[in-house]
């Protein structure tokens, strides 16, 4: 089983560059896509419809807004866009679909460099996300998010540690919040299989940062530990262009 994810930066900007394209060669089981920027009435029926696919939109209130997006080629047992938390709900950032070997959360996590509000609310969105987490695993589910974190977890994960100490997405108390995830019983599925530098799913497209891959490792898959025998692969499509962000993916396999 394979599933692939992408903060596409608008669907409807990278539709027309190679969204259907590497949508076609890649075939994957289920695509997850962030930073839709769009509701469904503003994107053509080729997209919306692909064969073999069933899709899920979760839009913002905010037109060309925040957005995330799911394509199934597996009939998920229910899906839902919703927390049930209105603040964050109206932003569009989640959609939530159960599938029989495990949940999946594509999720938009929230950026926190506007102002002191948005990192509050970034870092609620987090706590919320954490006792989400930990109320499912306490029911026995197997659980995979995947989506845009907007935190760089280690120095290995950004090309410019010392530089970023006191900017939101490296900051102590975000970093933090994912060495809590991963102690509640969750896994790095990147970081499993690569512990090379250099690897980035996002540059800074003002300075032309992947030119020079001055970038930062932003988006993961995060799997439940009871999936760990069941994770074959994970990688990043660092070659994929299109967005400021690039594909990350993983393969599961069940008997």
């Amino acid at each position: 089983m394979k599933l692939l994810s992408w903060n596409v930066n608008g669907l409807r900007a990278v539709y027309k560059k190679n969204f259907l394209e590497w949508f076609k060669e890649e075939n994957a089981d289920i695509f997850c896509i962030q930073e839709t920027k769009a509701h469904k009435e503003q994107l053509p029926e080729e997209l919306l419809k692909r064969e073999g696919y069933t899709s899920h939109f979760a839009e913002a209130e905010k037109k060309g807004y925040s957005g995330v997006a799911i394509w199934t080629g597996i009939e998920p047992l229910g899906v839902t866009d919703k927390i049930n938390i209105e603040r964050f709900d109206r932003e569009g950032r989640i959609i939530q679909a159960e599938y029989p070997e495990f949940t999946l959360f594509n999720i938009y996590f929230p950026n926190g460099k506007a102002s002191r509000e948005r990192l509050q609310y970034k870092m609620d969105f987090y706590e919320t996300i954490l006792m989400r987490m930990n109320e499912l695993l306490k029911q026995g589910k197997e659980i995979v998010i995947c989506g845009d974190v907007n935190t760089a977890h280690r120095a290995i994960d950004l090309a410019r540690p010392k530089e970023n100490e006191n900017t939101s997405g490296f900051l102590p108390e975000e970093r933090k919040w994912i060495d809590r995830l991963l102690k509640q019983g969750f896994l790095d599925s990147f970081r499993l299989f690569n512990s090379e530098e250099g690897q980035y799913s996002w540059w800074d497209y003002k300075t032309r940062a992947r030119e020079r891959n001055i970038g930062w490792r932003i988006d993961y898959f995060f799997i439940s530990n009871g999936l760990k025998n069941n994770l074959k692969s994970a990688f990043i499509q660092s070659k994929i262009l299109g967005s400021d962000h690039c594909p990350i993916g993983i393969e599961l396999e069940f008997s």
